[in-house]
C-alpha cells in the first residue's frame, strides 16, 4: 500500500503525533510520502524520521500576544498560492491519503476523489464533546479547514463517542521528580510578560521554551530554544507545566503524571474547549489570562493525575492494514479499556 500523509505544521503537536505514526507505519513496511505545511520550511526541526518530505505553505493562523490576529491571518494567507498548491499536488499514484488537519492534502484529495482518513484531535469536534468559545465562524472553519472521508478524533476521554485516545509515546517515568522545576511553553504569549509574571516566584526554577530565545535577567528563569530532545528531557523530571491549551503537549504531560496549568489561546475555540475538558475531567487547571494569583496557587499544589494511554498508533496502523473496516463502538471500547487514571502525589 502506498500512502500520502499530510501533517499540519503550525504547532508542534501535529508533528509529534506524526513522528509516532511514522515509526509505526515504517515498522509495518508501509510506503509513505509525507507533506507538511503551516510554517516556513526553515522552522521545522528534528524531522529525520520522515525520510525527506514535501513542503507547502498551506494555511496558518497568525497570533500576537496570546490571541489570533485575524487581519494578519488574512494578509498572510496567500489564497492564490494555496489554491495552486492544491491543484499541483498529484495524488494519483497513492492508494490512501491520511490527513492530520493539513488543508492542502485534504482539499487535493477531495478534488481528486481520493479516499482520505483524518487522524487528529480536531476531528473529535465533529462529535458531542465539551466545547467552549464556539461561534458560527469557528465551527465553520473547524468543519471545513481540512475535510476528510473518515474522521478519527482523538481525545483524553471518549465522552461516549467513537473517539480514540491520543497518539502518544509510552514514556519512561523517572523515579525522582524535581518538585520545584516547572516547564513553561507559551509560544503565543509575549515572552517578556511571561517572565515578569513568573519573576516573583523565586523558590521555583522555570525552564521557558520559545521559538525566539530571549535573555533572562532572573536567575530562576532559564530561556531555551525549541529542541525536541532537550524539551523531553526537562519534561520527564519536572513537577508541572504551564502551557497553552494545545492537545498533544497536555497529552504527554498527563501520560507523565505532571500537574498542568493551561492558558488557552484567546479566540481559539479548540484551545478553549481543551481547557474546559481538562478542568471538567479533573486533569488540570485553567487560567483565561496570564494571572499571577492562579499561577501561585497552582505552583503550591501537590497533587497531579497520571493517565496511561495505550499505543493508539499501533492500533490505527493495524486497522489500516486490515482494510479500514467501519469503526464501531466495541473496537473503540477495547482500546479505551487500556486507559488507567492514577492520582499522583508530588513530594
Amino acid at each position: 500500500m502506498k500512502i500520502f500523509y499530510g501533517i499540519q505544521g503550525t504547532g508542534n503537536g501535529h508533528i509529534t503525533r506524526g513522528r509516532i505514526m511514522a515509526r509505526e507505519l515504517q515498522a509495518a513496511n508501509l510506503e509513505v510520502t509525507y507533506q507538511f505545511s503551516g510554517r516556513p520550511w526553515d522552522k521545522f526541526f528534528d524531522m529525520e524520521v520522515f525520510n525527506g518530505y514535501q513542503w507547502r505553505q498551506g494555511l496558518t493562523f497568525i497570533t500576537e500576544k496570546g490571541k489570533i490576529d485575524h487581519l494578519k491571518t488574512v494578509w498572510h494567507s496567500k489564497p492564490l498560492r494555496f489554491f495552486n498548491d492544491i491543484r499541483e499536488l498529484d495524488l494519483s499514484s497513492y492508494d490512501l491519503v491520511i490527513c492530520d488537519y493539513e488543508p492542502v492534502t485534504a482539499w487535493a484529495a477531495r478534488r481528486q476523489n481520493k479516499k482520505t482518513i483524518g487522524i487528529s484531535h480536531q476531528y473529535a469536534f465533529h462529535y458531542n464533546i465539551p466545547r467552549a468559545g464556539n461561534d458560527p465562524v469557528s465551527e465553520t472553519i473547524m468543519q471545513n479547514f481540512a475535510p476528510v472521508d473518515t474522521r478519527i478524533g482523538l481525545h483524553w476521554h471518549h465522552f461516549h463517542q467513537p473517539l480514540l485516545p491520543p497518539v502518544i509515546e509510552t514514556p519512561y517515568v523517572p523515579q525522582q521528580i524535581q518538585k520545584n522545576k516547572i516547564i513553561v511553553y507559551l509560544p503565543f504569549e509575549d515572552q517578556q510578560q511571561v517572565m515578569s509574571i513568573l519573576a516573583p516566584f523565586k523558590s521555583f526554577d522555570f525552564l521557558l521554551y520559545s521559538p525566539e530565545v530571549m535573555a533572562s535577567v532572573h536567575a530562576h528563569i532559564h530561556c531555551n530554544p525549541l529542541s525536541l530532545q532537550g524539551f523531553q528531557k526537562d519534561l520527564s523530571d519536572c513537577a508541572g507545566i504551564i502551557c497553552n491549551a494545545g492537545f498533544e503537549l497536555a497529552s504527554e504531560s498527563l501520560q507523565l503524571g505532571k500537574k498542568i496549568l493551561v492558558k488557552p489561546l484567546h479566540a481559539q475555540m479548540e484551545q478553549a474547549s481543551n481547557a474546559l475538558a481538562l478542568q471538567t475531567l479533573g486533569y488540570g487547571r485553567m487560567m483565561p489570562i496570564m494571572d499571577a494569583a492562579i499561577i501561585e496557587q497552582w505552583l503550591h499544589e501537590t497533587r497531579a493525575i497520571r493517565v496511561t494511554f495505550p499505543n493508539t498508533a499501533r492500533y490505527l496502523v493495524q486497522w489500516i492494514k486490515d482494510g479500514m473496516p467501519q469503526i464501531d463502538q466495541s473496537w473503540c471500547n477495547r482500546i479505551w479499556s487500556e486507559v488507567k487514571v492514577i492520582p499522583v502525589e508530588i513530594p
